[in-house]
């Protein structure tokens, strides 16, 4: 019999708070916390906004030589870390540190850094020929971003598998769904689990900029992002983190632990079809969660909850609202969906983890968090989409779906402990 997973601790680093309180405050209230890019002048570009984070490293306990030595993104996954430790009430140096393992989702690795230092030294791009000399010691850690696990690992003493996944956007679930495997094969019994990303550089917004992924609505940053919207333009640059500690159930059963949610189900697909297209049925996404609840073993009828994708394009939004309608017929009608990136932005690979985050707290609280931003829905995402303010709904089971390009689709089935033991 395949041995349960089960997630006791949570840590949240996102735009509009430091915190899983804070987050979960900012996405109950309906807060949006998008605004124009501060960390470099964005007004070349044709998108000028994005999701940032008010974090000082040192605040939250991090040392000059840490500082210096892990880029943004490292920096946020400590802290979650940390945070989701805590959270947990578990003790590392009780534990035998071989049982304890890590896996960090990323989707672009040490982007901010890598910007820097080659404007470092390359002299602002003047230098054809970089002089090197010019670089911090620790350049090789921003190149592999294998380094994150290694930060995160050191930080909590664990000395059990240590991995980084990247899967482009759905690097967030996937790293989730590789910690619960390491569980439920018997390698480790306790899993550090997350995903961080720091991407909002100048190289990054270019990138988005030519495939005009993201918004130009840089008058308007607080309503930019808008999920199912008719009105919406392209998604808005984000930033973040969110770590968990997950346990073999017994294993926390026998130290007592609080216990957020069970990951009953989790499966990915690819649609070999196009680096940055979705086909219109979205039988890749309905794949996925399809295999999911065969895992959990539920029904359509189930489902008390989406966690959408909601990127905020129209050909995901219509995608992955077709895939709900595919995998749970009629129910999908009745089933509240959101998104939360219509309050905090896409951070990319952690995006995943922020929104399993989401999907916890939605069930500890029995809240579903609101699509902000949302006035005109797209006809043709005709699903209860939960605009702009949060509802008390009853919440024993989630579905969290990703998408990302490449073609990756993800899906999580996360239940109560309620309703596992029912």
């Amino acid at each position: 019999m395949s041995r349960r997973v089960v997630i006791t601790g949570v840590g949240v680093l996102a735009p509009g708070g430091v915190g899983a309180k804070a987050f979960w405050e900012l996405l109950r209230e309906g807060r949006t916390a998008t605004r124009r890019i501060s960390t470099f002048d964005p007004t070349p570009f044709r998108s000028q906004i994005a999701g940032e984070i008010d974090f000082d490293p040192y605040q939250h306990g991090l040392g000059p030589q840490q500082v210096r030595r892990m880029d943004r993104a490292a920096q946020l996954a400590v802290v979650a870390a940390a945070e989701a430790v805590a959270d947990s009430g578990i003790e590392p140096a009780e534990l035998d540190p071989a049982r304890i393992g890590v896996s960090i989702g990323s989707a672009v690795g040490a982007t901010m850094s890598l910007d820097e230092e080659y404007r470092v030294v390359s002299d602002g791009g003047r230098g054809w020929l970089v002089d090197p000399a010019y670089a911090v010691p620790h350049l090789y850690n921003h190149f592999v971003p294998s380094s994150f696990a290694a930060e995160v690992a050191w930080s909590v003493g664990a000395e059990g598998p240590a991995t980084v996944v990247s899967t482009g956007c759905t690097s967030g679930l996937d790293s989730v769904g590789h910690a619960c495997e390491l569980i439920r094969e018997d390698s480790t019994d306790v899993m550090v689990a997350g995903a961080t990303d720091a991407p909002i550089s100048p190289i990054t917004v270019a990138c988005f900029d030519a495939i005009k992924a993201t918004t130009p609505r840089n008058d308007d940053p607080e309503h930019a992002s808008r999920p199912f919207d008719a009105t919406r333009n392209g998604f808005v640059l984000g930033e973040g983190a969110a770590v968990f500690v997950l346990e073999e159930h017994d294993h926390a059963v026998r130290r007592g632990a609080q216990v957020y949610a069970e990951i009953a189900g989790y499966a990915s697909r690819c649609n070999a079809f196009h680096m940055t297209g979705l086909r219109s049925d979205g039988a890749e996404m309905a794949e996925a969660i399809r295999v999911a609840m065969d895992q959990a073993r539920v029904g359509p009828e189930a489902i008390d909850y989406i966690n959408a994708h909601g990127s905020g394009t129209k050909q995901n939004d219509r995608h992955e609202t077709a895939a709900f309608k595919r995998t749970l017929g009629e129910h999908a009608y009745r089933t509240p969906v959101s998104s939360i990136k219509s309050m905090i932005g896409h951070s990319l690979g952690a995006i995943g983890s922020v929104e399993i985050a989401a999907s916890v707290l939605a069930m500890r609280h029995d809240v579903v968090p609101p699509t902000a931003n949302l006035h005109q829905p797209d006809p043709e995402c005709d699903l209860d989409y939960v605009p702009r303010t949060a509802r008390d709904h009853r919440t024993d089971t989630v579905l969290s779906v990703g998408s990302g390009f490449g073609g990756f689709q993800s899906a999580m089935l996360l239940t109560t402990p309620e309703r596992t033991a029912r």
